[in-house]
């Protein structure tokens, strides 16, 4: 048997997401962020392509989304239940990482693999922040959904999406465990 790592792989069996909502501050400060993102990307890239980027959006940024969230959610014509949901995750935000899948042109890597591997650097963000102590949940919305929202105020690219928003800050409370999958369901062992 290879060695193991006890401690990462307790974390793993049971690390939990923190609801954004009960996040608060204090939230990382830059050089505690910049480890975070460091952890982050370190994920797998498929052919080095490295088809993401970070946003870092501060307290100040977060708030001034919020403000135009509204006059989005009315252009878009969108049901009135889904402007609150779409504008809390800014409005009551201290810190939030937007992961952009930015893709690069390849003969060998196809798209999905680059989509994946954006993916795969949310939850490496994910689980660096919740490691190093932090709360944070990762999520995404109508907004980020949005391209004009998005190329207009997170400056994406036409050909950038936002893979996630990843929110981190200090944990109010703690949630309770909730049901995992059940494996019998889910595996299958081929021989």
């Amino acid at each position: 048997m290879p060695p193991r790592n006890e401690a990462a792989l307790d974390f793993l069996l049971t690390r939990r997401s923190r609801p954004a909502k009960t996040l608060t501050t204090p939230v990382p400060d830059r050089p505690a962020l910049e480890q975070l993102l460091t952890a982050a990307a370190r994920t797998p890239d498929h052919g080095k392509l490295e088809p993401w980027r970070f946003v870092v959006l501060e307290r100040t940024v977060l708030q001034r989304l919020a403000e135009v969230v509204p006059a989005r959610h009315a252009a878009l014509g969108l049901p009135e239940e889904q402007l609150e949901k779409g504008l809390a995750q800014f409005r009551d935000g201290g810190l939030a990482v937007a992961v952009i899948e930015s893709p690069v042109m390849s003969d060998k890597i196809p798209a999905i693999e680059q989509s994946y591997s954006a993916g795969a650097a949310c939850l490496a963000l994910l689980n660096a922040a919740l490691a190093s102590g932090w709360g944070a949940n990762w999520l995404t919305g109508w907004p980020v959904h949005d391209r004009t929202f998005v190329e207009t105020h997170l400056g994406l690219a036409p050909a950038e999406r936002v893979a996630g928003l990843v929110h981190i800050g200090t944990e109010t409370s703690a949630p309770p465990e909730r049901p995992r999958p059940d494996l019998g369901r889910k595996v299958t062992f081929l021989e």
